[in-house]
């Protein structure tokens, strides 16, 4: 355990060894999420000289709630500190700050795939298959340490297929001991739906749309959430007791409240408390 707890510190952004690459690789569509549009590539005008946002404190309030529920899961570190050796791309050529800009989103994709892995060798249910998990996670923090040369021609698509393998089998294990019919619900469009005290404990909900979708009290025990789209869900009172594959990320997006049950994996998002205050 106490090396999955550091596996995951590790796997968590850390602004303070990064040059804002979040602000500056990734493109902004002007939206509910984002005040402006902005290319890729091109630094955010809140993004002062030291690589800090201008209006952190702030993002919500001035239109940048996308921000908020942002994390490269320590991509932005790595890149900056170990691929480019704590060259900044302001103070590099322009063909070097587009090489740093293109690995990013590629290191970005790695480590979530780490973080899933990760999250597998922590399953007990799942110990039938952690010989391959293991070999998977050490596969993939290789590529992650790449060269800018071998991230830009890395195929991430394909390894994710090898490495979704695994997690689908980690998924079965792990669901196989919750009692009575486990809903299959990948990629369903549930956007919308209304679920509140909906009984989904030990359901796929893999990849599935659950955008604004109302899970007040609804029951998520040991649900596989892996890429299911919560954005603006209401987890009011619901229970997320033992779900798995679940990303900060993906519950920063949705809404919730003190009653709401998590995992350990992840924390309380802080505008829950706010929100309810």
């Amino acid at each position: 355990m106490p090396e999955q707890i550091s596996e995951r510190a590790r796997l968590t952004g850390d602004c303070a060894r990064c040059f804002g690459l979040c602000c500056v690789a990734l493109p902004f569509a002007a939206s509910a999420a984002f005040a402006v549009s902005k290319p890729a590539g091109k630094p955010c005008h809140h993004l002062g000289g030291d690589h800090r946002c201008g209006i952190h404190s702030e993002l919500r309030q001035r239109g940048f709630a996308g921000c908020t529920v942002y994390d490269c899961l320590g991509a932005g570190q790595k890149v900056s500190q170990v691929t480019f050796g704590g060259r900044d791309w302001r103070s590099g050529s322009g063909q070097d700050a587009r090489r740093m800009f293109d690995a990013f989103p590629v290191v970005r994709q790695l480590h979530e795939l780490l973080w899933y892995l990760t999250e597998a060798l922590n399953l007990d249910a799942a110990r039938p298959v952690h010989a391959g998990v293991r070999g998977a996670l050490h596969r993939t923090e290789e590529l992650s340490l790449g060269t800018p040369e071998e991230l830009a021609a890395l195929d991430v698509a394909a390894h994710r297929q090898e490495v979704d393998v695994l997690l689908l089998r980690t998924s079965e294990l792990a669901r196989a001991g919750v009692r009575g019919r486990k809903k299959d619900r990948r990629g369903a469009d549930l956007m919308g739906a209304r679920l509140r005290g909906a009984d989904l404990r030990g359901a796929s909900l893999r990849g599935a749309f659950l955008i604004a979708a109302d899970l007040t009290g609804a029951d998520l025990r040991d649900a596989d959430l892996i890429g299911a789209d919560l954005r603006d869900a209401d987890l009011g009172d619901a229970d997320l007791t033992g779900a798995f594959f679940l990303t900060q990320p993906q519950l920063d997006a949705a809404r919730g409240n003190a009653g709401t049950r998590l995992p350990a994996s992840v924390a309380r998002p802080a505008h829950w408390t706010a929100a309810a205050l």
